[in-house]
């Protein structure tokens, strides 16, 4: 297209030259009816040149798009890219605890060592499609943006900068079989996010789109993966950089009865004291008679 577009210009130039060329021969040409004749044709070769530089216009502004739709582009299968792991200390436990019971998620996804994407078996499970793909089905590189107009990203990054709400990926295939099983899954710092597997219907070759969507307070810094497998084969990995803290989440609280203090006595009854007996009286001796 670039090069049809440099052509039509070259070619508005000369004939324009042309037509000047001519109009000044024609005005020193004696004769009257050769002189009209010569200026005619330059002013015809003007007209020519800019209804070239209209088509040139026009082709590299709309040729691109419009061939698109009649020839489909193959798209080339990205590089492998290489997946970066961190290492975790892990501490020993010097305290024997006894076991809970917790629940254990669906699907944990352990980064492994080798560079290659790989599909987890939880989600290969999952698989309900009998065709075959097709090995030669290939995907062009992601492209992300966080808005889209008819499969066309505005202003592709591969940084964005809190806060955020949705993220969209555009991209091109060819080759694919409507039937097979193709896998998208994301990835959030290594670690599984979300995903879906179906089976593929959109057709042989063309243009797709998806979007991430996450509340604001769950865009997390850090990086972005998604990988596509088609059957158990990944065909790509695109990935971006989410920079900055995200928008805490504003709880509201709402406030509870506060029970009212209940009455209690706070006089107690004292026993009086009880009375102490008084001593018994002692006899005195009686006189004794003597003789």
């Amino acid at each position: 297209m670039v090069m049809a577009v440099t052509i039509t210009i070259l070619g508005a130039i000369f004939s324009l030259w042309s037509g000047i060329r001519s109009i000044r021969k024609g005005r020193i040409v004696s004769y009257y009816r050769l002189s009209r004749k010569q200026i005619a044709g330059g002013w015809k070769a003007i007209i020519f040149a800019l209804g070239l530089g209209c088509i040139a216009f026009l082709l590299g502004r709309y040729g691109e798009p419009a061939s698109y739709r009649f020839f489909p582009p193959s798209p080339t299968p990205s590089p492998t890219p290489t997946i970066s792991l961190t290492a975790t200390i892990s501490l020993t436990p010097t305290i024997s605890l006894t076991p809970t019971s917790s629940p254990s998620p669906e699907i944990s996804y352990t980064p492994t060592t080798t560079s290659t994407p790989f599909l987890p078996i939880a989600i290969e499970s999952q698989f309900k499609s009998v065709i075959t793909p097709n090995p030669a089905a290939i995907f062009s590189p992601l492209v992300f943006s966080i808005t889209v107009n008819k499969f066309t990203p505005i202003d592709p990054q591969t940084v964005y900068q809190n806060p955020l709400s949705n993220i969209f990926v555009t991209y091109s295939y060819d080759g694919m079989t409507n039937g097979s099983q193709w896998t998208a899954i994301w990835y959030q710092n290594g670690l599984l996010l979300k995903y879906q597997t179906m089976a593929w219907d959109s057709g042989t070759g063309g243009y797709g789109q998806d979007k991430l969507s996450l509340p604001a307070e769950q865009w997390v810094p850090g990086i972005y993966q998604l990988v596509f497998f088609v059957g158990r084969d990944w065909k790509v990995l695109g990935e971006f950089r989410v920079m900055g803290n995200p928008p805490t989440e504003t709880i509201s609280v709402t406030p509870s009865g506060t029970t009212a203090p209940s009455m209690t006595s706070s006089v107690t009854r004292t026993p009086m004291p009880t009375g102490t007996p008084r001593p018994s009286d002692t006899r005195w001796p009686s006189p004794t008679s003597t003789k």
